[in-house]
């Protein structure tokens, strides 16, 4: 039988928008696939739902753990053309019959009503105008209801959509406006949202594992972070601190429209790119001696007592050999007038010899604290450093052995050229431990941005002596506000906090003398974005 040129015309016209249907659909699933944003993954859900049916209103329940330890309904997302200003209600409902959302979510097939005035009298639920319809004035007619449904048939919410319209623009406040312009909802409808709904659980689900490895990584780099302050108490709070300072300084970059920031922006994501890196920039301190890494005095502890010790012993020796002299006097001339001299002698010169011993100990003192060394503590360790005296087997020994000498001969800190340079290298321990780490794209440059913050932009920094060119802006912010934090940190057992203005002024000398960003340094003078980190007794967070 051959079709009539009409039948083909609608067969085609079908079969098109089928097609554009499918397209749709497809469209839709990419996008929702591709959002991770939770908040506007539901939006975009109720959104293109709506959109499919061309409904005027809609409402999406997601299911969640009730206070009882059950799941209950929670109605997140409601968004209504003729009535667009009205705020999203946020409440739960039980999964059960006495709601049109609970019945679809308990039984987890779509319902459709054709009119939610005249529901039929045996179903369980009922529809109260009287809670938004006639307080909002609002006419609802007609409404489908579907069930979100995993992979795993797994009910993760509700689709709740209302009043199909015949015309998108038309408005229904009441029941003439519904007469006019409202649809019910079609078998094709059913099925698209259907079709809607479960890839959006799917989407819902793969939202929830994101955000679930999302907390995993989040709780590992704050273990990370407690596994660095626990290593080094002296620096407890500098990774949040330094964290805190960078993101406020890059969030003060994007308010900017003119000057030297106009074009500078961080997206979302590059902002948890700055955060991850800023918390993690001092990890590879975990790779450092840890004899290295608290060093609070030039010479180690060990050497210190050793130190301790041989004076000690000197003190000893001259008094043991003022004693035997003493004896030997006695011994040789009684009681004479020039025994007693000479005892009086060996008497004075003892106590010379101890004085200037207590000095030399004082000196060496002073000279372990980690400060600048002026010329003269410096000549008087060059004086020690020349002393010896007899062991008990009466070879000379020297006050101060050479690799001491050295350690206290250190002009400023407490570390040598070596343990400097041990220190230096935690850099890149943090970047070959990060490097390892199989990041996702947005945050793929986060070993990058560590590497280089203690670079400096004409070349003087480390481990790379690179130039300005070749570091990004995230780690010249990085780099100012980790310096600032190390001048103003109060918990430092080798040094006090330098006053703000101080380091403020020190950060503006290293601007000219082009190792740092000026425009950086300014902002961050300028805004004082330092006072909230500054004001934060982090000890009790």
């Amino acid at each position: 039988m051959t079709k009539t040129p009409s039948t083909e015309e609608a067969l085609r016209a079908e079969l098109e928008q089928a097609r554009s249907e499918l397209q749709q659909l497809n469209k839709i699933g990419m996008a929702l696939m591709s959002e991770r944003d939770p908040e506007r993954l539901l939006n975009l859900i109720l959104t293109q739902a709506r959109k499919l049916t061309n409904s005027d209103a809609g409402s999406l329940y997601l299911v969640e753990p009730g206070d009882d330890g059950g799941e209950r309904l929670h109605f997140l997302r409601s968004q209504n053309h003729t009535l667009p200003d009205l705020p999203s209600p946020n409440f739960t409902l039980p999964i059960d019959e006495s709601s049109i959302a609970g019945y679809v979510a308990s039984c987890g097939e779509p319902l459709v009503l054709d009119d939610v005035y005249e529901i039929p009298a045996h179903l369980p639920f009922s529809f109260n105008k009287a809670a938004f319809d006639e307080k909002f004035g609002y006419r609802a007619k007609s409404m489908l209801a579907v069930p979100m449904t995993d992979h795993r048939d797994k009910v993760v919410g509700v689709v709740q959509l209302i009043n199909r319209k015949s015309d998108p623009e038309a408005v229904v406040r009441d029941d003439a406006e519904a007469d006019r312009s409202v649809l019910p909802y079609s078998p094709r409808d059913v099925s698209l949202v259907h079709s809607l709904a479960g890839q959006a659980a799917v989407s819902i689900e793969n939202g929830r594992l994101y955000q679930s490895i999302e907390n995993l990584f989040a709780g590992f780099i704050k273990a990370a972070v407690t596994a660095i302050d626990r290593r080094d108490p002296t620096t407890s709070g500098h990774s949040v601190r330094v964290t805190e300072l960078t993101c406020d300084t890059a969030r003060l970059i994007n308010e900017r429209t003119e000057g030297p920031f106009a074009d500078a922006h961080f997206t979302a994501d590059q902002m948890k790119q700055l955060r991850y890196a800023g918390l993690l920039h001092d990890f590879g301190k975990i790779g450092v001696r840890e004899e290295v890494l608290v060093k609070e005095e030039k010479l180690p502890p060990v050497l210190r007592a050793q130190v301790a010790a041989r004076f000690a012993l000197i003190r000893k020796t001259l008094e043991a050999d003022a004693y035997r002299a003493r004896a030997e006097c006695l011994a040789a001339g009684g009681g004479s007038d020039g025994a007693d001299d000479a005892i009086e002698a060996i008497d004075r010169q003892l106590k010379e010899d101890i004085e200037r011993l207590d000095r030399y100990w004082t000196a060496v003192q002073e000279a372990n604290v980690p400060r600048a060394m002026d010329e003269e503590a410096a000549g008087i360790l060059e004086e020690i450093g020349t002393q010896v005296f007899k062991d008990d087997l009466g070879e000379d020994r020297p006050y101060l052995a050479p690799h001491e000498l050295h350690f206290l001969s250190i002009k400023r800190g407490s570390l040598d050229p070596d343990e400097r340079k041990q220190i230096e290298s935690h850099v890149i321990h943090s970047y070959d431990f990060l490097l390892d780490i199989p990041w996702t794209d947005d945050l793929c440059r986060i070993a990058e941005i560590v590497r280089g913050h203690h670079e400096k932009l004409n070349g003087k920094g480390y481990p790379d002596g690179v130039t300005g060119d070749q570091l990004c802006l995230e780690t010249r912010i990085m780099t100012v506000c980790d310096i600032f934090d190390a001048l103003t940190a109060s918990d430092r057992p080798y040094k006090k906090a330098m006053p703000v203005e101080k380091a403020l002024q020190i950060l503006r000398w290293e601007a000219e003398e082009g190792a740092l960003d000026a425009d950086i340094v300014e902002l961050f003078a300028e805004s004082k974005v330092y006072e909230k980190v500054l004001a934060t007794d982090w000890r009790e967070l």
